[in-house]
């Protein structure tokens, strides 16, 4: 069994910016000859990819941090589980108010989940749709 001092430090190395599902959209962006910025923090929860002037922003979610409903990757630690359900309300909670934050200013928004990186040609497909119909 690991110790606070373990978990803490396996905390810590968790990264905030350009996680490998962030660097795989960005990929995909790119191949689709998308241009945005990364994290851009004048908006509303620093979208991870967003461009202002098209009016459009991009979450990447991780499944266990922002706790994808109905996914396998959604999964509750069992030490210290009212402090984890808390934390998850407050993410998901966060989340939203960012999104609708950023629907009120007038721009479109897109959340992928870590788990549809699995099948990345159906995620390039759903971004190039967007794309195709002018919304990115």
């Amino acid at each position: 069994m690991e110790t606070d001092e373990q978990r803490r430090a396996l905390m810590q190395r968790v990264r905030q910016r350009k996680t490998a599902p962030e660097e795989a959209v960005a990929a995909l962006l790119r191949s689709l000859g998308i241009t945005y910025r990364r994290n851009v923090r004048s908006l509303p929860g620093s979208p991870d990819f967003a461009n202002k002037s098209r009016g459009w922003a991009i979450f990447v979610n991780g499944c266990f941090w922002h706790h994808h409903t109905a996914c396998g990757r959604a999964t509750l630690p069992k030490n210290n589980a009212d402090f984890w359900r808390a934390k998850f309300a407050a993410n998901r909670s966060r989340d939203a108010r960012k999104i609708s934050e950023l629907r009120r200013t007038g721009m479109r928004v897109v959340v992928v989940w870590e788990c549809e990186l699995e099948d990345s040609e159906r995620l390039k497909r759903r971004l190039s749709d967007l794309r195709e119909a002018n919304r990115i």
